[in-house]
């Protein structure tokens, strides 16, 4: 049997994450993350974010490596793994509410990243309408737990319901905020040209960036200073079905990544 890494063809992950629409899921996690003070500030502080080009090239390394941990083999996302977490360990940030310099592996922000990726997924997913019962949802948190090992977090620390991840999240909430440092970096960032490997979404990105945002909860669209509105939600909600239900007309060599192909191949198997 060949090694299908830490999730595999039983798992809610390999249906779920191979969806196009996912794309909208990865741009929302990012933007939850910017919500966590320490989590953004130790992004400004230890990237080139002030220039355009580094901008979405931080997206694409972020894309490889969410793409290696659900579908890579079990070396090849422990390896991946060991990387991130010397990274992290490796790199400290200043916190000027605190007065205080702490380590980009502190628990309590990569718990947050985590959470706020997790939810994103699963948010857009059962939006645009990807077919998930609320037992396959639960197990899709509870398999992501494996995704938190593989950065340093301990399993029982990391949420394993949907229930639980909601708690955690409205848990946070006091603590979150968009840092004024980060406003200009995300107006660059927004308007950055796009790195060759995108080149193809470069007339999509707008919008879809737009998307994401519109997808967020009502009070991260206000931490943002954006409009939070139910009319807000219901055109995101629509936007992302008929999005999703477009992309379903596409033959799967090009709806489909190589990745999720071979995935789709073995769990037919």
């Amino acid at each position: 049997m060949g090694d299908d890494g830490i999730f595999g063809p039983r798992s809610v992950t390999w249906r779920v994450m191979g969806e196009p629409i996912l794309l909208v899921g990865g741009i929302r996690a990012l933007l939850m993350q910017g919500l966590h003070p320490r989590a953004m500030r130790g992004v400004l502080q230890n990237s080139a974010l002030l220039d355009p080009r580094e901008a979405w090239a931080r997206f694409v390394r972020t894309t490889e490596f969410v793409r290696v941990r659900t579908y890579g083999t079990t070396d090849e996302v422990e390896r991946a793994g060991r990387r991130v977490r010397r990274i992290h360990a490796s790199l400290t940030a200043y916190d000027p509410d605190t007065r205080t310099t702490y380590r980009l592996d502190e628990p309590d922000a990569l718990l947050w990243v985590h959470a706020g990726e997790v939810d994103s997924y699963l948010s857009v997913a059962r939006r645009a309408g990807v077919r998930l019962s609320d037992e396959e949802a639960d197990a899709f948190v509870a398999e992501w737990r494996r995704a938190a090992e593989v950065v340093g977090l301990a399993a029982d620390d990391v949420p394993g319901s949907v229930a639980e991840l909601r708690d955690y999240i409205d848990e946070q909430r006091p603590g979150l905020r968009f840092v004024p440092e980060a406003s200009h970096p995300l107006l660059l960032s927004l308007n950055a040209p796009l790195p060759l490997k995108l080149t193809p979404l470069r007339p999509a990105m707008p919008a879809l960036t737009l998307l994401a945002f519109a997808t967020l909860p009502r009070w991260a669209r206000k931490l943002y200073g954006l409009p939070a509105t139910p009319v807000g939600d219901l055109w995101a909600t629509a936007t992302l079905r008929t999005l999703h239900t477009g992309l379903g007309l596409l033959p799967g060599q090009i709806r489909y990544s190589p990745d999720a192909r071979r995935a789709q191949r073995i769990m037919a198997a």
